[in-house]
């Protein structure tokens, strides 16, 4: 990066004027002076115009300014000579960053390849993430498996519940019980250290139990049930042997997942969230806002199927309703169980009124098993689910509750 030739002298001093000043000038007075300077000295400017743009979009609300702001990041970046230390690093953040802004934009095609640029550099997550929102699950699927090197301890359990999900939606039911397997044995070995909570274990196991019974493995299931009914009653009795706070975004996630088929099916014309990934983690936030939106008219048809006294169809839709109140509860910060202990107890006394309904009250009263679960209500957890492991058995174990 040598000098960039001729230049306007008198923009260059005014520049290093309005740098020199007493008072700190704005992001927007250090972007238009180092613009100029680093006609002069790009070595030296290049990198402080990058880091002043990113910090501008910090101060701005706006999604068009963000896209135009990173867009210039980028192109900022590149400038930088193929030797220059970091320049990679920063390339990589400055995209990130970029690919973001176009989703906030609602330029899905313009982020994805963004994506696509980032996952050539081996950064593959946003990549996998966006092929499921569009409904392209074996793509993502396949991803995963091209960078999740076999048997590594390097991978987290989030990227496997998303690999998992993903090999699920793409009808690859096998592969994906493999890898929830790997989860469930990775929560088993923490929790036995004292490394990872007992709620955890718990979640994963009834997420795993659910995939079993969907594949056709209905004692494995029922034996995974088991083994997290046996937890609940550990934790009834003493509570929580390691101390936490802030997990129920592993409860929250798994709920949303098994709320995947009650949706519509993604494409890429009509995308959809990518179950399986936090939407703090990876939802493109086109995605994360079209989903929060969708309560007050989700809202209104299940007010609309209870006055019509269509049952099913409304422990459907008030299920569907729950696992998004539940995300928005999850996400927000304010976490009162009072916000969200009313909704959970509506969907068991609905399950509770429909004739034959024990799959629906099983699946209802392990809903709220596993949020008071999160809420540290040990003991009405495990009556919770104590009454739902009673279903399988043949004939039925009458529980008291």
């Amino acid at each position: 990066m040598g000098n960039a030739g001729k230049y306007d002298e008198d923009a260059v001093l005014r520049a290093r004027v309005l740098l020199l000043a007493s008072d700190r000038p704005s992001s927007r007075v250090e972007i238009e002076a180092y613009r100029t300077l680093a006609q002069v000295s790009p070595r030296i400017y290049l990198p402080k115009l990058a880091r002043a743009l990113v910090a501008r979009t910090w101060e701005l609300r706006d999604p068009k300014a963000h896209v135009a702001l990173y867009a210039e990041a980028v192109d900022t970046v590149r400038r930088y000579d193929a030797e220059a230390r970091g320049r990679e690093d920063q390339l990589r953040s400055a995209l990130r960053g970029y690919q973001h802004a176009l989703f906030a934009a609602g330029r899905r095609a313009e982020g994805r390849a963004v994506c696509e640029e980032l996952a050539e550099a081996g950064q593959y997550g946003r990549l996998a993430v966006v092929l499921a929102e569009e409904g392209r699950h074996g793509e993502a699927a396949d991803l995963y498996a091209g960078h999740i090197v076999p048997g590594s301890a390097d991978v987290s359990d989030w990227t496997l519940i998303e690999w998992a999900a993903e090999l699920d939606a793409a009808g690859r039911h096998g592969e994906a019980l493999e890898v929830f397997a790997r989860v469930v044995a990775d929560a088993r070995r923490t929790a036995a250290e004292n490394r990872s909570p007992l709620a955890c274990l718990v979640w994963k196991l009834d997420h795993y139990a659910r995939m079993l019974r969907a594949a056709g493995r209905r004692s494995e299931g029922a034996a995974a049930r088991r083994e997290a009914l046996t937890l609940l009653a550990r934790l009834a009795a003493g509570g929580e042997p390691v101390s936490w706070s802030n997990i129920q975004a592993s409860w929250v996630t798994l709920l949303v997942l098994s709320g995947r088929p009650a949706e519509p099916a993604a494409t890429p014309d009509a995308p959809l969230p990518a179950f399986g990934v936090h939407p703090h983690h990876g939802w493109s936030p086109d995605m994360r806002e079209e989903y929060f939106a969708s309560i007050p008219s989700l809202d209104q048809r299940v007010a609309a199927l209870r006055e019509s006294g269509d049952l099913p169809g409304l422990i459907a839709a008030q299920r569907r309703l729950t696992v998004r109140r539940a995300l928005h509860w999850e996400t927000c910060g304010r976490r009162a169980e009072e916000a969200l202990r009313p909704d959970l107890d509506e969907g068991v006394a609905l399950a509770r009124r429909l004739p034959e309904g024990r799959s629906a009250v099983a699946r209802a009263l392990t809903d709220r098993s596993m949020f008071l679960l999160a809420v540290k209500r040990y003991e009405e957890a495990h009556a919770d689910f104590a009454e739902t492991f009673a279903f399988e058995s043949d004939p039925p174990i009458v529980t008291r509750t």
